[in-house]
C-alpha cells in the first residue's frame, strides 16, 4: 500500500505554515469539490460520459472523456485512495482537451460505486483503508486488461497509437502493473506521489519494469523522499538495468498528494510542472 497515513500530517504541516487553514481545507475538499485547474491552451471540444466497463469481477463505473471528433491516443487514469470524484473528472477532462481519449476509473467498483470517499479528500484514511485492502496485484492487472480492452473498442481511440497510464498515490503502483499486464499496448507510465513503488517483496511494483516496454515519468513528493530517500536510487538503477527511459525527480516543496486540485496539500506550481512533464511524455511515447 502507500503512505496514506501521512495525509493528515501533511495537512497539519501546511496549516502550521499558513499555506492552508482548517476552514479552507474543509471548504475546498470537505465535499470533494475541486479547485479550478488552469485552462488548456487551444483546448479541443470534448465529449464526456459516465460509463460501465465489464471486467471479470463485475461492472466498473468510470468516467470517459475524449475529443468530440476524430481519434486520439488512449489514457487510463488510476486515482488515489479517495477514488473517482470531481477533481479527477476535472483532471481527465483537461487531458482530453489536450487531445487524448481518457478513462478515469473507480478502482473500488467491486465494493462500492463512486463516490467512495464520503467527504472527498477530507475523508479520514482509516475509513478508506479497508477499500484499498480489497485490491492486490492480481485484481489490478486483471482490471488493467479489461479497461484497456474496453478503450480499444471505442471509436475515439487511435488503435495505431500506444496507450498511456497514470496513477496518483496508490494508483502509481497500479500504473506500473498496467504496463506489465499489457506490455505491447502501453507506451507510457506516469506516477505522481506514488506510494509503495519500492519494497522488498518479489511483487514490488518497481520490479515490473523488466516486463514493460514503456517510458516512465516518476514524480516524487519531497516529504516522501525524506521518508524513503533510497527509493529514487533504486528506481534509477532498476530502469538503467533494463534500459528503459525514465524521468525520476523529487519535487521540492511538494507534499504527498500535491497534484489533485482538491487535495489539502495541492501545490499549483509543482502540479503544473508535473502536468507539463506528463504532456511531454505522452507526446513523445504515445506514437
Amino acid at each position: 500500500m502507500c503512505d496514506q497515513d501521512h495525509f493528515e500530517d501533511d495537512r497539519q504541516e501546511y496549516e502550521a505554515l499558513g499555506l492552508v487553514t482548517r476552514r479552507q481545507f474543509g471548504v475546498l475538499v470537505g465535499a470533494g469539490i475541486a479547485l479550478m485547474l488552469p485552462q488548456v491552451a487551444n483546448a479541443v471540444a470534448v465529449t464526456e460520459a459516465d460509463v460501465e466497463v465489464k471486467t471479470p469481477d463485475g461492472s466498473a463505473d468510470c468516467y470517459f472523456v475524449h475529443p468530440a471528433s476524430g481519434m486520439a491516443p488512449a489514457v487510463l487514469i488510476w486515482p488515489d485512495i479517495f477514488g473517482l470524484r470531481p477533481a479527477f473528472r476535472q483532471m481527465g477532462k483537461r487531458l482530453a482537451e489536450s487531445g487524448y481519449s481518457v478513462l478515469v476509473v473507480n478502482p473500488f467498483y467491486r465494493t462500492k460505486k463512486a463516490p467512495t470517499a464520503e467527504k472527498g479528500s477530507a475523508t479520514p484514511i482509516a475509513e478508506l483503508r479497508p477499500l484499498a485492502q480489497t485490491l492486490n496485484e492480481t485484481t489490478q492487472m486483471s482490471d488493467a486488461k479489461a479497461f484497456i480492452g474496453w478503450l480499444d473498442q471505442q471509436a475515439s481511440v487511435a488503435k495505431n497509437r500506444k496507450v498511456g497510464t497514470q496513477g496518483y498515490c496508490m494508483g502509481g503502483p497500479i500504473a506500473f502493473r498496467t504496463a506489465a499486464a499489457m506490455p505491447d499496448r502501453v507506451g507510457a507510465v506516469a506516477s505522481f506521489h506514488g506510494g509503495g513503488l519500492v519494497n522488498d517483496t518479489p511483487s514490488s511494483p518497481h520490479l515490473q519494469a523488466s516486463k514493460t516496454k514503456a517510458q516512465f515519468l516518476i514524480a516524487i513528493a519531497a516529504n516522501d523522499d525524506q521518508r524513503s530517500p533510497n527509493d529514487k536510487t533504486v528506481l534509477k538503477e532498476t530502469f538503467a538495468k533494463v534500459n528503459l527511459p525514465a524521468e525520476i525527480e523529487v519535487y521540492e516543496g511538494a507534499a504527498h498528494g500535491w497534484c489533485p486540485p482538491d487535495s489539502g496539500v495541492y501545490n499549483e506550481a509543482q502540479a503544473e510542472k508535473a502536468w507539463s512533464r506528463l504532456l511531454a511524455l505522452y507526446q513523445k511515447a504515445l506514437v
